[in-house]
């Protein structure tokens, strides 16, 4: 036991009752974090469920992919790939992406 000892654990027991204090103790915060963080991820999750939902509902009354407008440049190819048929890229999705071959 000597004064560099005595002076840390002062120290310590300073930041600690200055921590439960100002912003209470550990169990404050885990009942914070249960009472108030885990509703809001159950409502967030809730709202990207609602709304994905929305969106799959609002692209089925749309147009199909064969009458709507092909611009040339998302399908530009210089080289055929060498997967499949060549036209296709690997993150190619039939129901959003259509080529009509030319």
């Amino acid at each position: 036991d000597n004064s560099f000892n005595r002076e840390r654990a002062a120290v310590k027991h300073h930041a600690d009752s200055s921590m439960t204090d100002l912003w209470g103790s550990e169990d404050t915060w885990r009942k914070l974090s249960n009472c108030a963080v885990v509703p809001n991820i159950i409502f967030a999750g809730a709202n990207a469920w609602i709304l994905w939902n929305e969106h799959w509902e609002h692209f089925a009354h749309g147009s199909s992919l064969e009458e709507k407008t092909e611009y040339s440049y998302p399908n530009i190819r210089f080289k055929n790939y060498f997967w499949e048929d060549g036209d296709k890229t690997l993150s190619w999705n039939d129901k959003f992406n259509y080529h009509r071959k030319m």
